[in-house]
């Protein structure tokens, strides 16, 4: 069950009661359903009375004197806020319950929105280039206005078929609605056949295309459900070095998303989607020693309120494709959890299938470069056969992951579909 503040918890063994603090923080994170827990926490955890992704951090994440201190410099008050809970505090060992996601016969994954466009990109043998892709949507010539532009920001087209059943899914949009449809358009893709929107969190390079795609769907005559969490709706910002606080743009509320024709989904638990085919994970464990997220990351829950850190942005989401005799498709628009902590989480949920390849941001650019050894190292035992690597990873981490992994690796660009069926064994 969820403890909320102000409820009694207790810790096995000592007899003790810890209670959470009254203030923002309305949960504590609980296994979404299908995972196993831990039976013991091995670090202390915290709680905390911040909003956003400080409500439970169990682990390294904080406690270490320097990251606390770190913190506690962006937010004068964070001491006051944390309450240290003792290391043996345990919780209850569940038994795993593998949510039912079907094993679909294909994948078909279209690149929308990406940072790069570059029909030439070296691509796996399963990958149709821009220039293909716009021939074959109808392109009497190659032109510019006929090809597809790269923004900051990502967005996919996932469409799965099982057993005859075909299913429709946006993976996140953009930042620009004309782009959006403009490369929608030139690929041929019908959006009123899209069925459902999973957005991965609350940033306007992930979300600031949904109205004029929710708009194009309706329009058209089809029916779509979006699905968030209320987390995502925070207003954020970033600090600079000099301690400017620069706000980011809002994203599109429920309300104005319902207001366009939309069903929109706003709770923080995982789900099935459509059937069973896609999988959209609730909050993502923090696990890993070194992916501890961005200090210069803010939030506030309303206008008037304080700016607060936001180092882990909880409210990111992964989704999750089984394809049959493959294994996981794993998808991380931005990766702000860690892509080892994403791998990780999916590999838990998922018990005995592989990850076959994992597609998306993995946010290892400009001043999260200094984790890329670890990352690149803590993917190691997950033996990942295709990582396609797109948008906010950085091409210092595109190429140490290429150093090690060699043909596994590859860069996602706009415009590129990507084929996850049997065909793979006769590519192997």
């Amino acid at each position: 069950m969820l403890a909320r503040a102000g409820d009694a918890v207790g810790t096995a063994g000592e007899g003790r009661v810890v209670r959470p603090c009254s203030s923002a923080c309305s949960v504590w994170s609980q296994p979404p359903r299908g995972q196993r827990c831990a039976g013991e926490i091995g670090h202390a955890s915290l709680l905390c009375a911040a909003p956003c992704s400080l409500r439970l951090l169990a682990g390294p994440l904080l406690l270490k004197t320097g990251r606390r201190a770190a913190l506690a410099a962006y937010w004068p008050g964070l001491n006051g806020q944390l309450q240290t809970v003792s290391s043996s505090f345990r919780r209850p060992v569940m038994d795993a319950v593998r949510p039912p996601l079907v094993a679909v016969d294909s994948l078909v994954v279209d690149v929308l929105t990406d940072n790069v466009s570059d029909t030439y990109v070296s691509k796996p043998s399963f990958a149709v280039s821009e220039f293909a892709n716009v021939l074959r949507a109808g392109a009497q010539v190659i032109s510019g206005p006929g090809l597809l532009c790269a923004n900051l920001g990502y967005g996919l087209r996932l469409v799965t078929t099982h057993q005859g059943v075909r299913h429709t899914l946006l993976f996140d949009t953009g930042p620009d609605g004309p782009i959006f449809l403009r490369n929608c358009a030139n690929l041929g893709i019908r959006l009123e056949e899209v069925e459902c929107i999973a957005v991965t969190h609350g940033h306007w390079d992930h979300m600031a295309a949904l109205p004029e795609a929710v708009r194009a769907i309706v329009s058209g005559g089809g029916k779509v459900t979006v699905h968030v969490n209320p987390d995502m709706f925070n207003e954020r910002a970033i600090k600079l070095k000099s301690g400017r606080i620069v706000p980011v743009a809002k994203v599109p509320t429920p309300a104005e998303l319902e207001a366009l024709g939309a069903a929109v989904v706003n709770h923080g638990d995982a789900r099935l989607l459509l059937d069973g085919h896609f999988w959209y994970s609730g909050p993502i464990p923090r696990v890993s020693s070194f992916e501890k997220g961005r200090i210069d990351h803010l939030c506030r829950l309303a206008p008037d309120a304080p700016w607060q850190p936001d180092p882990l942005l909880m409210d990111e989401r992964m989704l999750v494709v089984h394809v049959r005799d493959l294994g996981l498709i794993v998808f991380s628009a931005c990766s702000h959890a860690g892509i080892v902590n994403v791998c990780t989480h999916a590999s838990q949920i998922f018990a005995g299938t592989p990850i076959y390849a994992v597609m998306g941001g993995l946010h290892l650019g400009g001043v999260m470069e200094r984790i890329i050894p670890e990352t690149v190292e803590g993917l190691r035992p997950f033996k990942i056969p295709n990582i396609i690597t797109g948008h906010c990873t950085g091409w210092r981490a595109l190429h140490a992951l290429a150093d090690a992994y060699g043909s596994a690796v590859s860069e996602s660009a706009v415009g590129t579909t990507y084929t996850f069926d049997e065909s793979h064994h006769l590519t192997l």
